[in-house]
């Protein structure tokens, strides 16, 4: 039976959550969430025995709460920043008295979480770059007194830090732009000394070390195309066991149970996740809980320290999910929230994963979602979303755009083209200086399969992206003028000569990688030149509507500024947001709203 789709409000896609982020506290007795207050997410929570004694413990009014945890049972942090800045402060919540404090009150200084595996359950181990804008130090802050430590100071190079299962900070990533080097220690007090190097083109991501403290857990590359979880020893100065490897994909996560000393499952994201368990309790446990709703996928995301307590999220392409509360002791699972209840899955739209060949026979995965309504044979208006990064990928889940364009009537296709991390060391490289290139015609070939598999009418396709997705949807209306009806540019890179010249400075380190992967502006300033949007403008034939956030510290505004001005000077149609309290997206709901609403009227304007 054919459904017949129904108009739903813009706001139902992109208003906040009715609740999200359940955590449960370390020894159970709160639940705490994200829900909006004044529009914006703040933490609330309640004790687990009582949902009655719901209360909210920030005020957050600016710009709302992405991230927090538990500091012991009496406080929680969270992270946010200031207009979209992305100079995180850390601030403390006092569960009792709720009092709120900024622990790092620096202007212009990025905090990052690095963990909260300490010898106290009050403190925290961050990362900023207060000493020095381009380097970042280990710090620990005890979240309960406020009291801040330096633990490790940055000596010019070093890029990430892992510490053990005390928290003593034991390894380090550093590079000179060019080379890495693994860096270890047996103790605080000794000197790192050098355990592995390579070139940047191998990837050693150190996750956390062995439970007795003396070997690391890392997803490796190293004489392999795909990331394997292994097993390295740093004296020994070599990797002593694969894990597990998937033979398709690199492993994309691993989690670990602190209470069983054990490791627990690993994803990897083919055409869905794909989990691989390595301990009978977690299969069981998450089979159990998924056997009532086969077409959900379900997630452990919280525990009590002692595991009698597990915060479960469920989740679809249709459904933006649900939690729970499981309780092993009583082996009885608990609704706690939908995250949207006001959507309904029937009303959503399938996202199916695809594949085609790109023109050199590259294979290219991606995902078309079509509206529910959809009849075989239809030849409908089209959007090609390409994702950012770029070296970054999508993949299946719930996803607000595409349910709202499906909803619309468009056919949307996403795709990894090559360069999209997790197909695997080879297919990364092949993006390898390929911005505007191969890149590109990957977008341009999933644009003629679904035109060849008769879905999208060539009259009327555009093109959609944010960040890199936001430079291929320029690249999209300047090379290939005559595929796109228009074109959306959200944050997106115009000019590839300045944005390399105005990335943040705690980029820095990576500069002479980026030139190896986009291009040098002297060595390639031909090719970079020719691959740069706002030096082409005048091959324009379409609409443009350009979307920037003021503060985003990644691609900054004068991106924008300069592909409007180009093709203003020019005579030539183009629609220009932007909001002052914004950074690299719009998180705030009223602007989400607007920048919404603006984008179904300029589809329907030049797709009708």
């Amino acid at each position: 039976m054919q459904l017949k789709e129904e108009l739903i409000p813009l706001e139902n896609f992109f208003r906040n959550p009715e609740r999200t982020n359940y955590m449960i506290s370390p020894y159970g007795k709160y639940i705490s969430f994200l829900a909006p207050y004044e529009d914006r997410l703040n933490v609330h929570l309640y004790e687990r025995e009582n949902p009655g004694t719901l209360s909210r413990l920030t005020q957050v009014l600016d710009r709302s709460i992405e991230a927090y945890g538990w500091a012991g049972e009496s406080h929680i942090w969270y992270l946010r920043d200031f207009g979209g800045d992305e100079n995180h402060h850390l601030f403390s919540v006092d569960v009792a008295s709720g009092v709120e404090k900024d622990l790092t009150p620096h202007e212009g200084v990025k905090v990052v979480l690095m963990d909260q595996r300490t010898e106290n359950e009050s403190e925290v181990l961050i990362s900023m770059n207060r000493r020095n804008p381009a380097l970042f130090d280990v710090y620990s802050v005890n979240i309960a007194t406020g009291e801040v430590e330096m633990r490790a100071e940055n000596p010019g190079n070093v890029l990430d830090w892992t510490c053990d299962h005390k928290g003593k900070v034991r390894l380090a990533l550093k590079s000179d732009g060019a080379n890495t080097e693994v860096l270890y220690r047996e103790k605080e007090e000794d000197a790192f000394e050098s355990i592995m190097s390579h070139d940047f083109r191998t990837s050693f991501t150190s996750l956390f070390f062995t439970f007795d403290n003396q070997n690391i857990y890392a997803l490796s590359n190293v004489g392999r195309d795909k990331s394997a979880v292994v097993i390295y020893d740093p004296r020994k100065k070599e990797e002593i066991e694969e894990v597990y490897a998937h033979p398709l994909v690199d492993v994309a996560r691993l989690r670990m149970s602190r209470k069983r000393k054990c490791l627990t499952v690993a994803y990897s994201l083919v055409d869905k996740t794909e989990p691989h368990y390595f301990d009978d309790f977690t299969r069981e446990l998450t089979e159990k809980i998924a056997k009532d709703d086969p077409s959900m996928q379900f997630y452990l995301v919280s525990n009590s320290e002692e595991e009698d307590y597990y915060i479960v999220r469920s989740f679809s392409d249709r459904n933006l999910g649900t939690y729970y509360l499981f309780d092993v002791a009583k082996d009885k699972l608990e609704k706690l929230a939908e995250i949207s209840p006001w959507l309904d899955d029937a009303q959503m739209a399938e996202m199916q994963p695809i594949s085609y060949e790109a023109r050199d026979g590259l294979r290219i995965q991606g995902y078309l979602t079509l509206p529910v309504d959809y009849q075989e044979g239809q030849k409908l208006a089209t959007v090609i979303h390409p994702h950012g990064g770029p070296w970054f990928r999508d993949e299946w889940g719930f996803n607000p755009e595409l349910q709202f364009l499906a909803n619309r009537g468009y056919a949307v296709l996403q795709m990894n083209f090559r360069g999209s991390t997790g197909f695997g060391r080879a297919f990364w490289e092949a993006s390898f200086g390929e911005w505007g290139g191969k890149m590109q015609d990957d977008i341009t070939d999933g644009v003629k399969y679904l035109i060849g598999r008769g879905i999208a009418d060539p009259d009327r396709v555009a093109i959609y992206g944010g960040s890199y997705g936001g430079y291929a949807a320029l690249a999209g209306m300047t090379f290939t003028p005559e595929l796109y009806a228009c074109g959306v540019a959200f944050v997106g890179v115009s000019n590839i000569f300045t944005f390399l010249e105005t990335i943040p400075p705690y980029w820095e380190p990576y500069l002479e990688v980026m030139y190896e992967m986009i291009g040098h502006p002297e060595k390639d300033k031909e090719r970079l030149r020719a691959k740069s949007p706002v030096f082409h403008v005048d091959k324009v034939q379409a609409p443009l509507f350009v979307v920037q956030g003021a503060k985003d510290p990644r691609v900054k505004k004068s991106e924008s500024d300069q592909i409007v001005a180009a093709m203003r000077e020019r005579g030539i149609t183009v629609d220009y947001m932007v909001k002052e309290n914004e950074g690299h997206g719009f998180k705030n709901q009223e602007n989400k709203f607007e920048f919404y609403q603006a984008f179904e009227k300029f589809l329907q304007k030049h797709l009708a």
